[in-house]
């Protein structure tokens, strides 16, 4: 794992965001990583790059809403690659926890 990237700081990052409505851990929970005394879920930081799983607000169109937030993340990873994976959109009159 890259030592100059925090997952927590990126999933605060990712979560400030107004179209993300919450991080996602994907199927089986495999997108988080383990830092001393927590799990980050949602953001899985490897060896070379970055995941981050998100549940989306429909609002703005989806593509640029993901450059924007990778390049967001991407300012925080020091070089790291991005991935994103959306796995799911809600509208507006959707509950965010469901």
């Amino acid at each position: 794992m890259p030592e100059h990237v925090s997952a927590s700081e990126l999933a605060d990052r990712a979560l400030a965001h107004p179209a993300v409505a919450r991080l996602h851990g994907g199927q089986y929970g495999e997108i988080a990583t383990y830092q001393p005394g927590q799990r980050i879920t949602g953001v899985r930081v490897g060896e070379g790059s970055v995941e981050v799983g998100v549940v989306l607000r429909l609002g703005r169109p989806l593509p640029a809403v993901l450059t924007e937030l990778r390049g967001e993340l991407a300012a925080i990873a020091g070089g790291v690659p991005v991935d994103i994976t959306v796995a799911d959109v809600i509208t507006s009159d959707e509950p965010e926890g469901a």
